[in-house]
């Protein structure tokens, strides 16, 4: 099992090994997008979509965006991608601290 850093992302991915996920496979990895107003600027949602695919969910409380990019899992992909989402969504109100995968 690969030695993934003591933080919340690292505990997902040690969980996902003991589950025999392949982290050699390509698969759909959904990063969740909130924004303080709904809905978000169409700006936003276009920058998100340079990225990966943009699906709006219905959330309990509000909608909320799901960015789908289809590649291997890592932890250095994940972080990456939170920190460029975040940074990027930040002028609009918006940034991702929830991602996941089927599977």
């Amino acid at each position: 099992m690969a030695d993934w850093p003591d933080d919340a992302d690292g505990d997902v991915m040690r969980g996902l090994a003991e589950r025999g996920f392949d982290f050699d496979a390509t698969c759909t990895v959904d990063f969740s997008v909130d924004f303080a107003r709904w809905p978000p600027r169409a700006e936003a949602l276009d920058l998100l979509r340079d990225l990966g695919e943009v699906v709006i969910e219905d959330g309990e409380d509000r909608p909320y965006v799901v960015l789908q990019i289809a590649s291997p899992l890592s932890h250095a992909f994940v972080t990456a991608t939170q920190r460029q989402v975040n940074r990027l969504m930040a002028p609009f109100g918006g940034g991702c601290d929830a991602w996941g995968v089927l599977g």
